[in-house]
């Protein structure tokens, strides 16, 4: 799949079903992720940052560049776009965004909103190291393979079982609310996928 097949996927359908997250009783704050597609030689590839190890929260976990909205950002998109320069010093001007998947809420009480853009290549990047110590591709067509997507039950304090989304890539695991917006994105190009089988 090349990038204007993903794209033409991508936009099938005006509604994009979203998979189960964290019930919050009150609003959550306001965040958002990029999650950055890059295009090789006609084959696409997602990627993936790790964060550093010494952070308070989600050290040494696998993310998408991403971060609570700031007062300075006038919408959502730009908190993506802003941490996304921050996190791993890719441009605003070099991505592409082409839409973004539903709302997620997390445990940690944030609302998510992930938002899907290519980067331009020869791919540049500056990585923060106070906040990344790595980054590493994952192809898409591994990334959309649900044989590739496990899920762990949870109950919760209301005694409501949760899902909580693990996809494993070498030495990687992608977990949490990152695994969760692979797998919508996922859930969304495959049902384009199986109504053209």
């Amino acid at each position: 799949m090349n990038k204007n097949e993903f794209i033409s996927r991508f936009h099938h359908a005006r509604t994009i079903q979203p998979e189960m997250d964290y019930p919050l009783r009150t609003a959550g704050k306001p965040a958002a992720v990029l999650m950055p597609m890059l295009e090789k030689q006609g084959e696409l590839s997602m990627l993936f940052t790790l964060r550093a190890r010494h952070l308070k929260h989600h050290a040494g976990q696998v993310s998408f560049p991403g971060g609570k909205q700031e007062p300075s950002d006038e919408n959502l998109l730009r908190t993506a776009l802003r941490e996304t320069h921050e996190e791993i010093g890719v441009h605003p001007q070099c991505i592409d965004v082409i839409g973004s998947l539903p709302r997620y809420r997390t445990v940690s009480r944030y609302e998510v909103i992930p938002y899907v853009g290519f980067v331009s290549m020869p791919l540049e990047l500056t990585l923060d190291t106070n906040e990344v110590e790595s980054v590493f591709e994952v192809p898409l067509s591994f990334l959309l393979d649900r044989n590739n997507h496990f899920i762990h039950w949870v109950k919760r304090k209301n005694s409501v079982q949760h899902p909580i989304y693990f996809i494993k890539w070498h030495e990687q695991v992608i977990w949490g609310a990152t695994a969760a917006f692979v797998r919508v994105l996922s859930n969304h190009i495959a049902q384009d996928l199986s109504a053209q089988n």
